[in-house]
């Protein structure tokens, strides 16, 4: 390396369930020394500010062939094309130690110039379902690590459970102490991934507002909503005189986590993680369009710890939610064993196991030019 910072490339497609593992890699691999490079999209954009700022952002055009009219797909190939081209070039010029792709067709081009140029490469996969795109590049890399177990991988392809790495502002908060709920002001915490969340919006008020007086009362409610939701939610709460803050986006969700008697989340790779490191009871209700029902297989840790409240979205109405939050919050010894029993499933060494695997593909411990 000539004395130089080896260089990591990471790559992610805009969504929280990839940047979030990528931020706490790129975290890690900081502090070890490297330099970091994080390849991403438009969408994934507004990730970024959590990342440390020696990271260097490149962002790239993401070519989909899921979205988009017929023009855009089919000119999705020759985007891709360009992309991995124009990777390609650049690693040839700078030779990156590692290239690790975390998921999203922004990774194509990073990833589809490392395996051209047989560069030490690897995939993440948050999910018990490889994603598109690591489907693809799971057997063109040299190591396929894994965040959920066990995770469904093509024949021939070894996956290493690592988990799911969660950031430096959520290990900060790991094992929190609880304050169990009780007659005085207590919080719950709506989270919703990126996609999928209106359901949140359209049950989650309703339920709050059916709660009984005099747990109500007692209840402030930070709720994560899409924007084109966010001014009915707010009003309506409002309206029932329920202390409510309202966002598209909330850059402390660690905080609110660590300060919630209770979780009311959609079941994504990064959601379910925070909550088990924090260590928080949660109501989960698994976003029904995932793709292979993947989010019900995240949930499930949880669940069997006895952590997580699971309602299939196809249950989810106002009278059953409100009535499991009441369960909740009106049982603290329930409430306290829920949140042990989250800690119980952590992860929390996860960064530091994959660093060591992006370290070994550096030191030449892969499959190399095997593929």
């Amino acid at each position: 390396m000539n004395g130089k910072a080896p260089l990591l490339v990471i790559a992610a497609g805009g969504t929280g369930g990839h940047m979030f593992p990528a931020q706490a890699l790129a975290e890690v691999m900081l502090r070890r020394g490297w330099h970091v490079r994080l390849s991403t999209d438009a969408r994934g954009a507004r990730y970024v500010g959590g990342f440390p700022h020696s990271v260097e952002i490149e962002q790239v055009s993401s070519a989909t062939f899921a979205r988009g009219g017929v023009v855009n797909r089919l000119l999705a190939p020759f985007h891709i094309l360009g992309g991995v081209l124009g990777a390609t070039v650049r690693m040839l010029r700078e030779r990156p130690a590692v290239v690790v792709g975390f998921g999203g067709y922004p990774t194509i081009p990073a990833l589809g110039a490392a395996w051209l140029l047989r560069l030490p490469r690897m995939v993440h996969e948050q999910n018990g379902v490889l994603g598109r795109v690591n489907q693809i590049f799971s057997k063109k890399v040299d190591r396929v690590a894994c965040g959920t177990w066990p995770t469904a991988l093509p024949e021939g392809v070894e996956g290493v459970h690592v988990g799911n790495p969660v950031r430096a502002a959520v290990l900060e908060r790991a094992g929190a102490a609880y304050i169990p709920p009780g007659d005085y002001p207590m919080s719950i915490l709506v989270i919703g991934g990126s996609q999928g969340a209106r359901i949140l919006s359209d049950v989650v008020p309703g339920a709050i507002a059916a709660l009984p007086e005099e747990l109500r009362r007692n209840i402030r409610v930070s709720h994560q909503a899409r924007d084109e939701d966010g001014e009915r939610v707010a009003a309506f709460y409002t309206e029932h005189g329920i202390d409510a803050d309202v966002a598209g986006f909330f850059r402390d969700v660690p905080r609110r986590m660590s300060e919630a008697q209770l979780v009311i989340s959609r079941a994504g790779a990064s959601s379910v993680a925070d909550i088990s490191v924090i260590g928080r009871p949660s109501i989960l209700i698994p976003y029904a369009a995932a793709a292979a029902d993947h989010q019900s297989a995240n949930a499930k840790g949880l669940s069997q710890a006895g952590a997580a409240i699971v309602i299939p979205e196809s249950k989810l109405a106002v009278e059953t939610l409100s009535e499991q939050i009441a369960s909740v919050l009106t049982t603290p010894e329930g409430a306290l064993q829920m949140a042990q029993a989250a800690l119980s499933v952590a992860l929390p060494d996860a960064p530091q196991h994959l660093a060591d695997m992006v370290e070994a593909l550096a030191a030449g411990a892969g499959r190399g030019d095997e593929q």
